[in-house]
């Protein structure tokens, strides 16, 4: 019994990550971060997504889904989650509610050195 439980909780876990990665790649390829920006902190007018409820998430994009809005700027999201399927909010919704920035590792090195004199 503690092995088919600890297989259980395995697979959810695992379910989870491929959600959350899932999800990250649809918040990219619809475009998104371009009003939600990348650390889906919001820009502008446009709300924060990162770590919300994940229920009320869900309620908002299958109302965009289903063409209903509360208001004019939330018409907006309609276009962008007509195509949605079950699965595409459920781990778009996962992304947004474990949201994590990732902290960026230095990619080359930047410290100036001088060589030489300095001449021609």
């Amino acid at each position: 019994m503690r092995y088919a439980l600890l297989i259980f909780l395995l697979l959810q876990s695992l379910e989870a990550t491929q959600s959350y990665e899932a999800g990250k790649r649809l918040y990219a390829q619809k475009g998104c971060y371009s009003c939600h920006g990348m650390k889906l902190e919001g820009l502008h007018k446009y709300p924060y997504l990162a770590n919300r409820a994940k229920g009320f998430m869900s309620y908002k994009l299958k109302r965009f889904r289903s063409k209903l809005s509360d208001n004019q700027q939330q018409e907006m999201m309609i276009p962008f989650a007509v195509g949605l399927s079950d699965r595409d909010i459920e781990d778009l919704t996962t992304y947004m509610y474990e949201f994590v920035e990732e902290k960026n590792e230095k990619k080359y090195d930047d410290s100036y050195k001088k060589y030489g004199d300095g001449g021609s």
